[in-house]
C-alpha cells in the first residue's frame, strides 16, 4: 500500500515535469514563460477573471488527471478511484461549508454547463424562461438568442430602470405575464447588489424555479460582502476562476430546497441535478480541476481571503469614483462589487477601440455593451473593468486614481479613425508603458515569484 505520510515524490514529479517540458518542447515552454511574464507586467483590470492562487493552479497539473472516474464518490463505473473519491468529497465538503449549502455538485466543467444542467433539469424545449437581458448586464446563458438558452427555450429578458438599477418591477410584471418555469437572476456586468428574496417571491407567485448565477460575485457572497442566494434560489451556480481564485470549472449548489421532491415523486431536486450532470451532459469529470476547486475553497474559507474580498470592494468603489472625477459616465454611478462599467462612447470612443488601445499600453479591460447601447456587441459603447486581479496585487484605493490617470491619458489622446480603428501617439504609449511598469513593480502579484 502507498505510504499515507507526505513525501517528496510529488514535488520531484512536478520539477521533473517542468524540466521535461523545457527540454522536449522548448517552443511551447517559451510561450508559457512569456505568458507568465506578460501577466506579471500588465495590469489585469478585467471583471471576467482573476489571478488564481498558484496552489490551485498546480492542482490542474496533478496525476489525478490520468484517472477515468465516471460517477460520484463511492459509486464509480471504473476502478482505481479511491483517492479520486477523497478529492471530490473534499471539494464538496469545503464548498458546502464556504457557501452554507446543503448540496453541491463539483463536476460541471464551466458555469455555462452548470447553468445548462439546471435549465434541462427544470425545463422542456419550448418552455418559458426569464432572465436579465444581455445589454442590461445579463449573460448569454440567461436567454440570449446566441445561446442554446435562447434557442431551445422561449426566453424573455428584464432590464434596468431609468436610474440603471435592476428593474424588479419590470421583472415582476414579465413574470406574471409570461409565467416562466425558470426565473434566472445574476449578472455579468451589473455593479450593484441583488435582492434575491424578491426573485423568489416573484417565482413563488407563478410556481417557477429560481436559478441564481453568482459567477461574478461568488467570492463576495462567500465572504459575506454580498447577500447569499443559497436559501432563496432553488439552484445557485458559479464558476470557480473569476472570483474564487481557483481552477477553471463550475458548481451547482442548493440550500433548503435540495431535498424537495420532483413533480413525479421519483427523486429530489438535488437528485435530478446529479443525473443531469452525469450521465446526461458529461462523462468522466476532470479530477485535476476538482482538486483545484478543493484547494480554492480552502483559500476562500480563510481569513486571508476575507481581506482580499474586502479589498476587491474597496478598490472598485475607488475606481468608479476616480472615473467620475475625470468626467466619465459610470453606469449606475458607482459599484457595490468588483465591476465598474464606463461609457466611453460619450467621449467619442468605441468600446473596442478603448479595449485595444489600453491593451497596447499594458492595461487589460474588455469592451462591453451598456444599457440601450447604439453599437453592436463587436463594437460597444462601454468598457467593463474589475478589481479581482488588482486585489491580489494588494493595491490600495489611492492606487486607483493613478490607474485612471493613465487610462484617461491614453483615451484622451487616442485618435479614432473608425469604429474599430485608431492611432496612439508614440509618446502617449511610451508614457503609459512607463507608468504601468512602475505600478506593477510597486504592486507585484503577491502570490507569484517576481519575474527575473
Amino acid at each position: 500500500m502507498p505510504d499515507s505520510k507526505p513525501s517528496t515524490n510529488l514535488s520531484r514529479f512536478m520539477l521533473a515535469a517542468i524540466e521535461r517540458l523545457q527540454q522536449k518542447d522548448p517552443e511551447l515552454y517559451t510561450i508559457l514563460d512569456n505568458e507568465y511574464q506578460r501577466q506579471a507586467n500588465v495590469l489585469t483590470m478585467v471583471a471576467s477573471s482573476s489571478i488564481a492562487d498558484p496552489s490551485s493552479l498546480i492542482c490542474e497539473a496533478m496525476p489525478a488527471m490520468n484517472v477515468t472516474a465516471e460517477g460520484y464518490p463511492g459509486n464509480r463505473f471504473h476502478a482505481g478511484c479511491r483517492h479520486i473519491d477523497e478529492i471530490e468529497q473534499l471539494a464538496i465538503d469545503r464548498t458546502k461549508e464556504v457557501f452554507g449549502a446543503k448540496f453541491v455538485n463539483v463536476q460541471p466543467m464551466t458555469a455555462t454547463s452548470a447553468n445548462e444542467v439546471v435549465m434541462f433539469s427544470t425545463l422542456k424545449p419550448g418552455d418559458v424562461l426569464l432572465g436579465m437581458g444581455l445589454d442590461a448586464g445579463g449573460h448569454l446563458t440567461h436567454g440570449s438568442k446566441a445561446s442554446i438558452s435562447g434557442q431551445v427555450f422561449e426566453a424573455y429578458g428584464y432590464g434596468l430602470d431609468k436610474d440603471e438599477r435592476l428593474d424588479y418591477d419590470e421583472a415582476h410584471r414579465l413574470t406574471l405575464k409570461h409565467k416562466p418555469k425558470l426565473l434566472i437572476c445574476g449578472t455579468t456586468a451589473y455593479a450593484r447588489k441583488i435582492d434575491w428574496s424578491k426573485f423568489r417571491a416573484m417565482a413563488d407567485e407563478v410556481g417557477a424555479f429560481v436559478l441564481a448565477d453568482i459567477t461574478h460575485i461568488a467570492g463576495l457572497v462567500a465572504a459575506g460582502l454580498h447577500p447569499s442566494p443559497i436559501d432563496h434560489a432553488h439552484f445557485t451556480t458559479t464558476c470557480t476562476h473569476k472570483q474564487l481564485y481557483g481552477g477553471r470549472g463550475g458548481l451547482v449548489m442548493m440550500g433548503r430546497d435540495f431535498d424537495t421532491p420532483t413533480a413525479d415523486g421519483k427523486t429530489t431536486l438535488s437528485g435530478l441535478i446529479q443525473k443531469k450532470v452525469f450521465p446526461f451532459f458529461q462523462g468522466a469529470p476532470n479530477q485535476a480541476s476538482i482538486a483545484a476547486k478543493a484547494r480554492g475553497m480552502a483559500f476562500v474559507g480563510s481569513d486571508e481571503f476575507k481581506a482580499v474580498a474586502q479589498r476587491i470592494v474597496d478598490l472598485a468603489d475607488a475606481l468608479a469614483k476616480a472615473f467620475v472625477a475625470k468626467g466619465y459616465r459610470v453606469i449606475t454611478g458607482g459599484s457595490d462589487n468588483h465591476i465598474v462599467v464606463v461609457d466611453v462612447f460619450k467621449k467619442g470612443i468605441t468600446g473596442v477601440n478603448a479595449e485595444k488601445a489600453l491593451e497596447d499600453c499594458g492595461i487589460v479591460v474588455n469592451k462591453n455593451r451598456i444599457p440601450f447601447d447604439v453599437n453592436p456587441a463587436t463594437v460597444t459603447s462601454g468598457i467593463r473593468l474589475g478589481t479581482n486581479g488588482l486585489a491580489i496585487r494588494e493595491m490600495e484605493p489611492s492606487d486607483m486614481v493613478e490607474c485612471v490617470d493613465v487610462i484617461h491619458d491614453i483615451l484622451e489622446n487616442l485618435e479614432q479613425t473608425g469604429d474599430r480603428e485608431y492611432n496612439i501617439p508614440a509618446e502617449v504609449k511610451q508614457r503609459a508603458e512607463a507608468s504601468i511598469a512602475t505600478i506593477c513593480a510597486r504592486r507585484p502579484i503577491t502570490t507569484y515569484p517576481p519575474v527575473q
